[in-house]
């Protein structure tokens, strides 16, 4: 039997995704609206497959991901949500996330993903696939080995950083919400190792990825 807890703070979505699985005769489902005792859910139990909201209140997916699996490294664990995952990917990968199923999804598709991330496999949107073909910027300073790579989402927000803007104008500029910018910039001060959005630019200067008549 193959046991699948799904988290989500909408209880129409759960109720419904249960009644999907559950057509397959060797799924169990479990479902919980609370990320906090998910984890508490996680920690008595032994489920297969988690399947998790990327936004709910208290711990987002991307920290209940980072939690449940400082607790237990070996869980697989899927992104199951309505929005583009693009803006979080590289985050969501980092923490360990093994794979993403859309909230449109078909219940074959549904049970398809969760069958092959249990063999170790990924299902991608052909969207994503053709985004992660980009191979980005790979940069260094001159005497330096220090090397950051870049996607191009990342690059258009090095980009409008350098040019001053706040978060809520960038944001709309690249036609995306203020978090899931937010989750970006914390991607880039990882990639730099720096902690603030001067010191981004600053970085990004030293390995030549911004030019000097880009600098406000």
């Amino acid at each position: 039997m193959i046991k699948i807890l799904i988290v989500d703070d909408h209880l129409s979505i759960i109720e419904g995704t249960k009644m999907l699985l559950e057509q397959e005769p060797d799924f169990k489902i479990t479902v919980e609206n609370s990320s906090l005792k998910a984890l508490d859910q996680i920690k008595l139990n032994h489920y297969d497959v988690l399947l998790f909201d990327l936004y709910m209140p208290h711990l987002n997916g991307l920290e209940l991901s980072k939690q449940a699996l400082a607790y237990n490294p070996d869980l697989i664990i899927l992104i199951y949500t309505g929005f583009d995952i693009k803006p979080h990917f590289n985050l969501l990968v980092e923490a360990g996330v093994s794979g993403f199923l859309s909230k449109t999804s078909s219940r074959d598709e549904l049970v398809a993903g969760i069958r092959c991330s249990l063999r170790q496999q990924v299902v991608l949107p052909l969207s994503l696939v053709r985004e992660l073909r980009r191979p980005g910027i790979i940069a260094g300073g001159n005497n330096s080995q220090e090397k950051v790579i870049l996607s191009a989402l990342e690059e258009d927000i090095l980009s409008e950083l350098a040019k001053g803007k706040s978060t809520r104008e960038i944001a709309l500029t690249l036609s995306m919400s203020q978090r899931s910018l937010e989750y970006n910039l914390t991607s880039l001060y990882q990639k730099f190792g720096v902690r603030t959005r001067v010191d981004t630019i600053q970085k990004a200067k030293q390995l030549g990825l911004i030019p000097e008549e880009e600098l406000k």
